[in-house]
Parts: structure tokens; C-alpha cells; sequence
């Protein structure tokens, strides 16, 4: 059963480019971990993308992204799993939420990723 802050449901594909996305801003970019850092990127405005896995419990811990994402209007997508996330973030740990601060190689990709979730919302 979906979390109830889950707004929209992504495809398997477009959840793999998400964590490509990841995985290429943390090798040539710049990323911010965890909620808190994933919260305080979009306050700044300096998130491009926020990335929140839909099996985080209790959900009250990202229960606030989606607002503040529409707010300051900074695109945000769901993955299936903290673990995914956290392996594109780079730990081996599961993780709640991820911005994307500089994409670096994957600028491209990121576009295509922003345009997916605009047809994703709609």
C-alpha cells in the first residue's frame, strides 16, 4: 500500500535514471544526504532535484518534502526503496531523502529525469 506522501508513482525506468542522476552528481557534482540536508537545500534554493524513497518509516520524517518542494518549486521524484538511494548516494546504509545540488556529468540526464516527473505528476 502506497505511504500517504507519496503523491505520484514513477516508472521502473524513470526511477533507475533518478538514481543514475544520484550517482553521476555525487561523482562529478555536488549531492546533500539525509532529510535534514535534503531540507535545508531546497530552503537555500539550492536543490535541483530532491529524491525520497517511498519505504520510509515513520513517514513523518519526509512527510513535509513534497509541500516545500511545490512551494519553492524544486522538482522532487520517488524511488521504490532507502536502500537503492542510499547505494546511489554512496553508503551502505538506507536513506530517506537525497538533493541533487550540482549535477555535474549528468546535467542532461537530469532534464530528461525533471521532464519525466512533470508527465509523472500530471
Amino acid at each position: 500500500m502506497p505511504k500517504s506522501y507519496v503523491k505520484f508513482t514513477v516508472s521502473k525506468d524513470l526511477s533507475d535514471k533518478v538514481l543514475q542522476v544520484l550517482e553521476m552528481a555525487r561523482n562529478s557534482g555536488k549531492i546533500r544526504k539525509g532529510t535534514n540536508e535534503a531540507t535545508k537545500a531546497i530552503e537555500k534554493s539550492v536543490a535541483q532535484m530532491i529524491v525520497i524513497a517511498e519505504d520510509v518509516e515513520p513517514e513523518e520524517i519526509v512527510m513535509h518534502l513534497p509541500a516545500l518542494c511545490d512551494e519553492k518549486k524544486v522538482p522532487y521524484v520517488y524511488v521504490p526503496s532507502k536502500q537503492e538511494l542510499g547505494r546511489a548516494a554512496g553508503i551502505d546504509k538506507g536513506m530517506a531523502a537525497a538533493a541533487v545540488v550540482d549535477a555535474g556529468d549528468g546535467k542532461n540526464l537530469l532534464k530528461e529525469v525533471v521532464t519525466g516527473i512533470g508527465a509523472a505528476k500530471k
